[in-house]
Formats: C-alpha cells, sequence, structure tokens
C-alpha cells in the first residue's frame, strides 16, 4: 500500500466498557438476548449497572478496541470517536493516547458512552450500549488530515443506529476514496445489521472495499439460511470480505476467491469480547505492510485469541510479540 503518515484511522463510538462475570439467569430476569447488543437509555443502563455485580470499568468500543490492537502490534493509527465532558470520556482520552493513538475529537455536551458487558461462564458475552456522545456525532467532528493521510479508514458499522453519525459515515468513506486510500467497513452486529440492511448492503456493494463480519452478521445482511449462502453473496459483492467464524476460523475472499483461516488454540475461553475486534486488528495490520492474506488472517487470530484468554477487550500483552508466531 502507498506510504503514508497513518496505517489505520478508525471512526466509531468511543465508550467505556463496564465488564462483569453474570450466571445465564441474569440475562434472563432482564429480558436480554445472550450473545446479542441492545440499544438503551442512560436510565436504563443505569437501572442495570446497580443489579450487576462487581465490575472493570476499561477505555472500548469496537473500532477504538481495533486501534488499540493495532498501537499495540506497532502500527500508527488515529481514531475519531466522541466522548463528553465527563470522567469516563477523560478516562477514555487518557486511555487511547497513551497507547500512541492520534485522536483530537472535540468532547460533545451528553455524557461519555457505555457499555455493559456481560460475560456468561461459558465466556460469551451479551452488551447492553448507551451511545452517549456518540449520538452528537457529525460530518463536523470529521478529521481531514487523518483520513487523507491513512492507508485504510475503519468504520464501525454501530454508528448507522445514529442518522447524523450515518451522513458522517457516507462523508467519511467519500472522503477516503477522493484521497485515495482504502475503506474497510465493520458490521458490527447482527442486530444492526437487520435495522440497517439495505444501506450496510449498498455499501458493502458500492462504498466499502474491505468488510468484516461473523457468521451471525454475514447471514442477516444477506438474509441467508446458513454461512456458505451468505459467504458467496458477499465474496460476490464486495472486493476483500473478512468472515469469521469463532471456533472454526475465518475465511477471506478477495475478488471472489477463498483463503481459509484455521483457529489458534486457545487453552480456556475467558471472554470472547472483542474477538472480532482484535482479529480485526491483526488483519488490518498485516494489510497494511502487504503481507499476503494467510498472514493476515493468522494476525488476525493471534490476536484474537489473546484477548479471548482474558476479560476486557484490549491486549494484556504487546502483540508486537505475536508477530514471529505469524
Amino acid at each position: 500500500m502507498e506510504n503514508r503518515e497513518y496505517d489505520v484511522v478508525g471512526i466509531g463510538n468511543a465508550v467505556v466498557d463496564v465488564i462483569a462475570r453474570v450466571e445465564d439467569r441474569f440475562l434472563t430476569k432482564h429480558d436480554l438476548q445472550k450473545g446479542f447488543m441492545q440499544l438503551i437509555e442512560e436510565d436504563a443502563i443505569e437501572n442495570l449497572y446497580s443489579d450487576m455485580g462487581p465490575a472493570t470499568e476499561r477505555s472500548g468500543g469496537s473500532v477504538a478496541n481495533t486501534i488499540a490492537g493495532l498501537a499495540s502490534f506497532g502500527a500508527k493509527v488515529g481514531f475519531i470517536g466522541k466522548v463528553g465532558h465527563d470522567q469516563f470520556g477523560k478516562v477514555f482520552r487518557h486511555d487511547i493516547t497513551s497507547l500512541g493513538v492520534s485522536y483530537d475529537t472535540s468532547p460533545g455536551d451528553i455524557g461519555t458512552g457505555r457499555c455493559l458487558v456481560m460475560v456468561s461462564p461459558d465466556g460469551e458475552r451479551t452488551m447492553s450500549t448507551f451511545i452517549g456522545a456518540g449520538t452528537g456525532f457529525t460530518t463536523a467532528d470529521l478529521s481531514k488530515e487523518l483520513i487523507d493521510n491513512a492507508k485504510i479508514v475503519f468504520l464501525e458499522g454501530y454508528l448507522f443506529d445514529q442518522p447524523e453519525a450515518k451522513k458522517a459515515f457516507h462523508e467519511a468513506a467519500r472522503m477516503t476514496r477522493e484521497a485515495g486510500g482504502k475503506v474497510a467497513l465493520s458490521l458490527s452486529d447482527a442486530f444492526c445489521v437487520d435495522r440497517h440492511r439495505d444501506d450496510f448492503l449498498k455499501l458493502v456493494k458500492e462504498g466499502a472495499d474491505i468488510v468484516f463480519a461473523n457468521e451471525k452478521e454475514a447471514t442477516a445482511l444477506y438474509e441467508a439460511n446458513n454461512f456458505d449462502d451468505a459467504a458467496k453473496s458477499m465474496a460476490a459483492d464486495c472486493e476483500l470480505a473478512v468472515l469469521t467464524r469463532s471456533e472454526e476460523g475465518s475465511m477471506v475472499f478477495a475478488d471472489g476467491s477463498p483463503v481459509s483461516i484455521p483457529p489458534e488454540n486457545v487453552e480456556s475461553v475467558v471472554d470472547v469480547t472483542g474477538a472480532g475486534d482484535l482479529y480485526a486488528a491483526g488483519f488490518l495490520y498485516g494489510l497494511s505492510r502487504g503481507e499476503t492474506l494467510e498472514t493476515c488472517g493468522r494476525l488476525g487470530s493471534l490476536a484474537a485469541a489473546e484477548v479471548i484468554s482474558h476479560i476486557g477487550a484490549r491486549p494484556e500483552i504487546s502483540l508486537k510479540t505475536l508477530l514471529s508466531d505469524a
């Protein structure tokens, strides 16, 4: 890829993750569908939070996690996302800039977003998210300096839930293409796909060069009965489709041709939060360095394996140490 100042610039929701272990009966009690994300208002998130047990608070957000992973690999990265003028906003800004990420989005008047991540005994995570300041994200928050100087701009599907943010999403894709960069898209969540299927399909076909999706998201996008049918459809619609399948590994389709990536062995799955985000980090790191698709997928699998071996969606080791294993 062309030599530019930034390997990847991410655009997404800036949120603080509140992570706690729960039993399945807790999910049933609060009418939460296991393994999915739902958007809730601030009063609802406060009520749910008050019923959770001990929790860990860490900076999060899907694409922000990917950017943190890329920084850990040693990539030059930037992030665009809105926080509030509150303590959560200060925590997020401190955490992401301490990693060496370029981040200067102006804070908004709404409180910083929070995501309650409820981890079941089997490691599955169920999320309830208050978008907060992200609801005020507009085209005015886009940094032309970051976008114009990025090899890849990585867009978070969750932003589609806000009309003004959706406009910014399309504008960011246009700016990226105009500057000669590549547009990468994460579908983010199957429910999110259901809410915005037509818009996502249009973006996959016309606006994105690289699309990341898991099995649920891909089948939801194409309303397919099985993964194979969804994969064929996505492979035909975009230049590079990257599809993750948990313990079955991943499939990468370049101009329709498949590359199979085996999963990385993990002794114990503690928390799958951030698995897809860190897979994207490893894959995009390899891609920005001109590696083969097999190596990109291997780096993604290694990064995902690291993050699911502990609580939280950010790596606990320097991901540079994984490079020799790829």
